[in-house]
């Protein structure tokens, strides 16, 4: 779960902060995400009984009332992700979805490798490697329509990302205890 969580969030900070759209580390990246994301999500299914997703199902109402809770200073123990963080997780995955979705979609499914062939063959002056079979009016179409959805689900995902930090924040000094830690460390301390 841990290498899921940080390879994610390195993989979407660099994609946003170190280098191009559609560059070949860019794609990369991407299909990194793409397979740590689909290893989570079987690990939801699989994995041990707190990384489940029975263990944090999404509840609007619940993560309501624990930011009550946590405005007001009393704060609980939660076995797996408190409410609102198990919302939060929801949401990042929801969002990575849509972002690898529309990055499939705005490459053709093209593997890093693919790209890099092309960008190659474009440097040496074989522009022929950009030209695709098909209906090139309606992949335009909707080639620009997964850029924009990209591009806003891309900066959704760095509010999200924000959020998270801040909130953890807030948890650990509500609960007194470093929830960063056992993230980093693995070990929960009780």
């Amino acid at each position: 779960m841990r290498i899921t969580h940080w390879g994610i969030a390195v993989s979407v900070l660099s994609n946003a902060l170190l280098n191009r759209g559609g560059s070949v580390t860019h794609v990369t990246l991407g299909w990194i995400v793409m397979a740590l994301l689909v290893l989570r999500l079987l690990w939801g299914l699989v994995g041990p009984d707190e990384a489940r997703f029975s263990a944090f199902p999404p509840n609007p109402l619940a993560a309501l009332a624990h930011l009550r809770e946590l405005v007001t200073g009393r704060v609980r123990d939660y076995p797996s992700h408190n409410p609102a963080g198990a919302l939060m997780a929801y949401a990042f995955w929801a969002t990575l979805l849509v972002v690898t979705a529309t990055g499939l979609v705005m490459t053709g499914g093209a593997t890093p490798m693919q790209v890099a062939n092309d960008k190659a063959a474009v440097a040496s002056g074989d522009w022929s490697a950009l030209i695709r079979e098909g209906g090139e009016e309606d992949e335009s179409e909707l080639s620009d329509a997964a850029k924009e959805v990209h591009e806003v689900a891309a900066n959704l995902l760095l509010i999200l990302a924000a959020l998270h930090v801040a909130g953890v924040f807030v948890e650990s000094r509500a609960m007194r205890r470093n929830l960063v830690a056992p993230m980093v460390l693995g070990e929960r301390k009780k």
